[in-house]
């Protein structure tokens, strides 16, 4: 397997790369692949939660609650409510980083997060190095989704990735190459099997070009200035683009809520939420898997957290793409609980919690 390793082209910046891709493409398997292949690289990763790094075994140490340090030397940093103050938290570390990886929301538009690199104050300290977009080469068809945000992941794109290739015959994957170049012209294409690509391809490539987003830059500069001096938040900066799927797991004052998150815009008319769901009681196994099988609504792209069954011991990893879904246990290391996130287009967030309670034993 091909590893990548020093020295890098860092005359101008801090390189970074930007992960992207609708919602089960393979991004977090991407990120796995490039923190176990990274040889003596310190890659420092940017994330909305660590849940969704399963790194087994790397884990080395919490430094803070926002940043966690790996046994290769990798961090992992949260990224709360400011995309730009959590890659100070990183750049201010005594450790040398070389490189930094952030994993955007699968309904996440990559402009705004983009145009923070190229915007503001980190532009002088930063090389947006490259937009890796993540594409579902099963699942992935023009008018599946119906959502701008997964138009514009792949327009913005300078390396896509059509992933999970060996799910989907070869008809299909060059029907999906066809149109991947009627989106974006041009388009550099990669094959990939659980997120498996040469790191030498996507990382430290140079492939960004800023001048070409300098008019979409001073564009958002004077709209912010614009919404500011009128009182109005500027969307497209609320949160960078993110949504904070984090945030559903640390509301334990409730046996199980709703909670729609911050979306740009776009988002809105796009028709997204995430629905969040918490209970401190276990589900009943034969339940909860006649709630997948019968009754989860179709318009569910993505579902994930933590089970909590009456009839196992185990910690179980939940992990839902399309009609594709896994349960993997493990140890608990914490009082158990069930935590779950499911996101999607016009959920009925009470229809959800109905169907989830019950499922308790």
């Amino acid at each position: 397997m091909t590893v990548l390793s020093p020295p890098l082209n860092t005359k101008r910046g801090m390189p970074v790369t930007i992960i992207t891709g609708f919602l089960g493409s393979g991004k977090t398997t991407l990120l796995n692949h490039i923190l176990s292949n990274n040889k003596d690289l310190k890659v420092a990763v940017l994330v909305n939660e660590f849940g969704d790094i399963n790194i087994d075994g790397q884990l080395l140490v919490t430094m803070d609650e926002d940043m966690v340090e790996l046994s290769n030397g990798c961090i992992c940093c949260t990224i709360n409510d400011d995309l730009v103050d959590a890659v100070y938290r990183v750049m201010e570390r005594d450790d040398r980083v070389d490189y930094l990886v952030i994993e955007t929301t699968g309904v996440a538009d990559p402009l705004p997060i983009m145009l923070t690199f190229l915007g503001t104050d980190l532009r002088d300290l930063t090389r947006l190095d490259s937009i890796i977009t993540m594409v579902d080469a099963e699942t992935f068809t023009p008018d599946h989704f119906e959502s701008e945000a997964a138009l514009k992941q792949i327009t913005y794109a300078d390396v896509t990735i059509v992933n999970k290739v060996d799910l989907a015959s070869s008809d299909q994957v060059e029907k999906l190459e066809d149109y991947l170049g009627t989106v974006k012209e041009g388009a550099r294409i990669l094959h990939s099997q659980q997120g498996q690509v040469p790191l030498p391809l996507i990382l430290d490539v140079g492939y960004n070009n800023p001048e070409s987003y300098a008019k979409l830059v001073q564009e958002e500069i004077e709209q912010t200035a614009h919404d500011q001096h009128h009182g109005h938040e500027h969307h497209g900066h609320e949160h960078h683009g993110h949504e904070h799927h984090g945030h559903a797991h640390h509301h334990h004052g409730h046996e199980h809520h709703e909670h729609h998150h911050h979306h740009s815009a776009h988002l809105d008319n796009d028709g997204f939420v995430s629905i969040a769901f918490e209970s401190d009681r276990p589900f009943h196994i034969k339940k909860f898997e006649h709630f997948l099988q019968n009754e989860l609504s179709k318009n569910v792209f993505r579902a994930k957290g933590i089970l909590w069954f009456e009839e196992s011991e185990l910690r179980n990893i939940f992990q839902l793409s399309g009609l594709r879904f896994s349960i993997d246990g493990e140890e608990w290391r914490t009082p158990p609980r069930n935590q779950l996130v499911f996101i999607g287009r016009h959920l009925n967030g009470d229809d959800i919690r109905q169907q989830l309670t019950a499922c308790l034993a």
